[in-house]
């Protein structure tokens, strides 16, 4: 379970004016020079990725430990006796016990040897902590020790700070008064915490402060009555620090609250006030165990007050007067390393939730919610599975005929035996339960049906591989078999249809090797023709539904796959050759390729009469010349694609699928990617796709126009601490800019910085025309006070996306 670092917090913050009362004029000493708190600046050693300047290296006791615990040993230069009977050291004193260590110019111990008092300037230390101040009082038989001016360092955490007293309690606790508290290296004051009351409790892990201010470079900005931080990487119960939002008409502020229950279970609550909608109460609970882990989240709003838009037909007033509200439960586990299983579980009021709360600044589309409940086992022969699965589309209004199917339930079986001579045999089977909540006298009488199928697919075949080449014939039984119930709908469909088809492959190859150098470089480059016949023949079905099936585009990987469709509900009719030559070059000393190109094609027979209809006696219209002319062709695009590693740094990848029929670049893209182990990154990309090339995806998703994309994104790490991002997504179809980002990240010893800047369009849900389109745009600013918190929400995942092989400095 991931570790939080935060401050604990029992009161909100006030204005500067509150930093008048009395109690929050605590007023430290100055700080001492990095001379004198065991820093040790890098020199000529310093490491590659160091943020700070330098480190702090405790020296080593200089006197030996007692040959007790409890023994006490000293060495002085001068020693002498009071008037009532004290021991007065002089000179250069040290004192040791066990752990703790005393050095001053003069060091009194009364007469019970029981305490000393000591002269400075004084050090004391102890096992990873350095305290400097003018005076001292030591218990010579605890722990206890009091230190007047004190200025102290903690190693190991990279702590420093000053006190106007220390004091170091019998339990092992260390008490401070108007002192202050940062992680920034010496001389950097950017910030501290300055407190009237500072506790330190190494063996738990935390520190508490009363009347505590925040501030940066030395200029108050936050107050706490009370505040609890942690010291080391434990977990920790208290506030995190709030999340701010601000426009012109609105006010967005979440306060998280985190629970640190056990060491595997946690939880967050977070109220969120919106000024345009009311009073948000979120949560998230967390659990860990050894065999099973688990995640829910949810949120409640009483009585939406309906946005800040005064028409009363907007969307965001539609929902003016109800509650609003999501949960989502996920739970993954496992019985046995063979046997897992997986829980799922997400709900929201209605389809525009996410839209009016849960959209941040790099936070990809919530389009649905996924309900799920798995059992899997994986043995060394079957693999079997149930699942009960559906999911909430998150579209408002949302239509009966857009609304999901649920599996209720879902059984699989899949097995595959194998012999030594080359023959093996496959078994698939699932049978599935369709079910869905609509009207069905409100949609297609096609899409009415409910019910059950069975789909068997048992293959058998036989694979040569030797080194020269492979040939593998196969055969597979696709039958589906249905049980549908359409309602109250009057149909003369078939509830009971069934479909039996042959699926036939063969796949063959050859590989030629040779042995070539290239600029002194030696490399072994192939040549590997390729042929694949598949066919399957025609079967009617037009009576059959559609719960799961969608229809695939063309591609490389295409050319040598004989299943036109997705899911189950159709199996295209195909006969067809498909033809390829690749040729590879292979680095002799790594065996790690450096360059691939493959040019490939088919060849069909036969018209393919069966689409998503399933009809096998009708082609679509000549009218619609696109959909008409897949259909007809004799031959598919012809298909290049290039994988060329230029150097150990940059790469290249090209595809191209041309129409040598009617002369037109069908889909194109080329991308071009720079990787520095420094951390830099650079991607060139270009992106081209007739409209209608992919048939796959509701009407309303599919591209109305031709795709012409160019993308441009980088990350540059200027030193170790400061990275600079960008990414400019240009539509050169439409002429406009689809998403452009830029940003800085700086990351320092004791702080780190995120500022960054998006604008992006937003295509309404609707792919196939830009009408709708809106642009949206936001600034990002996040503080992070290493070893205090932060201000601002996190959207390093989606950089990561948005610029591929770039990977966000942890902070």
């Amino acid at each position: 379970m991931g570790k939080r670092h935060y401050w604990t917090v029992l009161a909100g913050m006030v204005s500067g004016i509150g930093l008048s009362i009395s109690p929050v004029l605590a007023a430290p000493p100055e700080p001492l020079p990095a001379g004198m708190l065991d820093w040790q600046a890098w020199g000529e050693d310093v490491p590659p990725d160091a943020l700070c300047r330098g480190r702090y290296v405790m020296p080593e006791y200089r006197l030996p430990p007692g040959d007790v615990p409890a023994q006490v040993r000293a060495v002085s230069d001068t020693a002498s006796y009071g008037a009532d009977g004290e021991t007065i050291l002089g000179g250069e004193v040290i004192l040791r016990r066990n752990d703790s260590q005393l050095e001053a110019p003069q060091v009194r111990v009364n007469a019970e040897r029981d305490r000393a008092f000591a002269s400075g300037p004084l050090a004391l230390r102890d096992q990873g902590l350095l305290v400097r101040g003018d005076d001292a009082e030591v218990s010579l038989e605890s722990d206890a020790a009091q230190v007047d001016t004190a200025h102290y360092v903690v190693h190991d955490h990279r702590l420093r700070g000053d006190a106007q007293r220390l004091q170091r309690l019998e339990d092992g606790r260390y008490r401070l008064t108007e002192a202050s508290f940062t992680t920034c290296e010496p001389g950097d004051d950017l910030w501290r915490l300055v407190s009237n009351d500072i506790v330190l409790d190494r063996e738990s892990g935390f520190g508490t402060a009363r009347h505590a201010r925040l501030e940066v470079s030395r200029v108050p900005v936050f107050y706490w009555p009370w505040v609890r931080f942690p010291i080391d990487d434990r977990r920790q119960t208290g506030f995190l620090w709030p999340a701010l939002g601000l426009s012109s008409d609105s006010f967005d502020y979440a306060q998280p609250y985190y629970l640190n229950l056990a060491p595997n279970y946690d939880a967050t609550i977070t109220p969120r006030w919106l000024t345009e909608h009311g009073l948000l109460l979120g949560g998230e609970f967390r659990y860990l165990f050894p065999s099973d882990a688990g995640t829910f989240e949810g949120a409640f709003l009483s009585s939406d007050k309906g946005g800040s838009d005064r028409d009363p037909d907007v969307s965001s007033r539609r929902f003016e007067g109800e509650d609003r509200w999501y949960v989502d439960y996920q739970h993954v586990g496992r019985f046995s390393p063979r046997l897992r299983y997986n829980l799922r579980y997400g709900s929201a009021s209605d389809g525009r939730y996410f839209d009016d709360f849960g959209r941040s600044f790099g936070e990809r589309e919530t389009n649905n919610l996924l309900r799920l409940a798995r059992l899997d086992y994986r043995g060394s022969l079957w693999q079997l599975e149930a699942r009960a699965q559906g999911f909430q589309k998150l579209e408002e209004p949302l239509l009966d005929r857009n609304k999901p199917f649920y599996r209720l339930p879902s059984l699989t079986a899949n097995a595959r035996w194998r012999q030594d001579n080359g023959f093996y045999q496959q078994w698939r089977s699932n049978a599935t339960y369709f079910w869905r909540d609509v009207d069905e006298t409100r949609v297609p009488l096609r899409e009415s049906a409910v019910g059950g199928r069975l789909h068997l697919s048992p293959a058998v075949g036989w694979r040569a591989e030797p080194s020269w080449g492979f040939l593998e014939p196969r055969v597979e039984m696709l039958h589906t078999a249905y049980e549908l119930d359409y309602g109250e709908r009057q149909t003369d469909f078939d509830t009971t249809p069934s479909r039996t088809v042959p699926v036939s492959t063969v796949d063959a190859g050859l590989i030629f090797e040779r042995e070539l150098d290239i600029r002194g470089e030696g490399y072994l480059q192939t040549l590997e023709p390729r042929l694949n016949y598949a066919y399957v023949p025609t079967r009617d079905q037009s009576e059959f539904p559609d719960f799961d099936t969608d229809e695939r585009a063309f591609s490389w990987n295409q050319l040598w796959s004989p299943y036109r469709f997705t899911g189950s509900d159709r199996v295209g009719d195909l006969n067809r050759l498909s033809y390829a030559a690749t040729t590879r070059f292979l680095e002799d000393d790594t065996g790690r390729q450096r360059f691939s190109l493959g040019v490939g094609q088919a060849v069909f027979f036969d018209d393919r009469t069966i689409d998503i209809a399933g009809d096998p006696d009708t082609l679509p219209p000549e009218r619609n010349f696109e959909r008409f002319y897949q259909a007809t062709r004799e031959r598919s695009p012809v298909v290049t694609r290039l994988d060329w590693q230029v150097t150990d740094r940059w790469s290249t990848r090209y595809e191209w699928l041309y129409d040598d029929d009617l002369s037109r670049t069908e889909r194109s893209s080329v991308g071009l990617r720079y990787r520095d182990p420094r951390g830099h990154v650079l991607n060139l990309g270009y992106r081209w796709e007739l409209q209608g090339f992919d048939p796959s995806g509701d009407a309303e998703d599919r591209l109305g126009f031709n795709r012409e994309d160019y993308d441009v994104s980088f990350a540059y790490r200027l030193n170790p601490r400061v990275d600079m991002i960008g990414r400019f997504l240009y539509d050169n179809t439409n002429d406009r800019a689809l998403d452009q980002l830029a940003g800085v990240q700086w990351n320092d010893c004791c702080y780190g910085v995120q500022l960054v800047w998006r604008e992006w369009i937003e295509d309404n849900d609707t792919a196939n025309t830009i009408e709708d389109d809106f642009t949206d745009r936001g600034i990002f600013l996040r503080f992070v006070f290493k070893g205090l918190g932060g201000v601002g929400q996190g959207a390093d995942t989606y950089f990561e996306e948005a610029i591929p092989g770039y990977r966000a400095t942890a902070f």
